[in-house]
Order: structure tokens, then C-alpha cells, then sequence
């Protein structure tokens, strides 16, 4: 299973879940411990601004990110939990974990991917631009885009609450 979380949370959940892999999708200056548990080859950290156009000064989401996260997960054999979190919780763990439950699903519709995502995670506001660069990379040609539109912004909040994310299909909703 697949978890998220906001950094403040994060140690609790890695023990609660029993996670061994973890990913961090953070900003690139900010130093995030690899929690007791999970061992510093297993642990991918991505530093990056929560940011969905290129800002002066800060630095964007880019490709290689998204290739480092496809390829961290890809390798994942799924026999323990995975956390990916990031600072609040919202916006770039959100976008991970719906790449991941996408790459990991080449046949899942996307559209129900990002409706489970939804529901599991009302605040959930997944990052645009990380999304769009997943989509060209697992060349699903927009559907992961107009997915993530259309489940719209999530609900005004500080920090997102830990969820699960499903990654397998569920009763076949998820199949396109």
C-alpha cells in the first residue's frame, strides 16, 4: 500500500504503516532525516519548489524528478509500505502518489485514479506541472492532466491528513 503524508507526520507514519521505502518531494535546501526504519538507499529525496510555472529564484519540478520518482517506484516490489510525503501534505505527495498509482497501473483509467484520490483526500490539490511532465513521460496523452482538472482544487486546508492510496483496481473501477 501507499501512503502520504505531511512532513510533521511523518516519522508516526513510517512507524504505524511499517513502511521501508520512502519518497521526499520537498524543497531542495530543506534537510529531511530518513526516519528510523527505512534505510538511506530506500529513502529518494527530491528537492523542488511546490511551484506550477517557473518562478525567479525558485526551481520548478522537471523532468529528471519525474524520472527519478517512476524509477524509484518502478523498482518497488510492494511487499512493505511506501510513503511519499512532502511538506503539507497537499500538493507535491498528492501528485506523487497519483503518478505512482498510474505508472504502477498502465491500464487504470486515470480519471478514477484521480477520483479515489479525491475521495481518500479532500484537500488534495496535486501538483499541475508534475502531473503534466508524468503524463508525457507514461505517454497517457492528457487523460492524467484532465484527470487532475477535473477533480479541481481541494479543500482550503494547512496540512493534509495521512491517507492511503490504493493501487491496485477496485472492483474494476479503474480500468479503462
Amino acid at each position: 500500500m501507499l501512503y502520504v503524508c505531511p512532513l510533521s507526520k511523518l516519522p508516526q507514519t513510517v512507524r504505524q504503516v511499517g513502511a521501508r521505502r520512502l519518497v521526499t518531494l520537498i524543497n531542495a535546501d530543506m534537510a529531511v532525516p530518513t526516519p528510523d526504519g527505512i534505510a538511506p538507499e530506500d529513502h529518494l529525496f527530491l528537492g523542488f519548489n511546490d511551484i506550477a510555472a517557473p518562478v525567479n529564484g525558485l526551481l520548478p519540478p522537471g523532468e529528471g524528478h519525474v524520472r527519478d520518482l517512476l524509477g524509484f517506484v518502478g523498482t518497488w516490489d510492494r511487499s512493505t509500505p511506501l510513503v511519499i510525503h512532502c511538506w503539507a501534505g497537499i500538493s507535491r505527495s498528492t501528485a506523487g502518489a497519483y503518478i505512482t498509482a498510474c505508472a504502477l497501473n498502465p491500464q487504470a483509467d486515470e480519471a478514477a485514479l484521480a477520483r479515489s484520490l479525491r475521495a481518500r483526500a479532500p484537500s488534495a490539490t496535486p501538483n499541475p506541472r508534475l502531473v503534466a511532465i508524468a503524463d508525457t513521460l507514461l505517454q497517457r496523452e492528457g487523460r492524467m492532466i484532465e484527470a487532475i482538472r477535473a477533480i479541481g482544487r481541494g479543500a482550503d486546508a494547512f496540512e493534509g491528513t495521512v491517507f492511503a492510496m490504493p493501487l491496485e483496481p477496485i472492483d474494476g473501477e479503474m480500468q479503462r
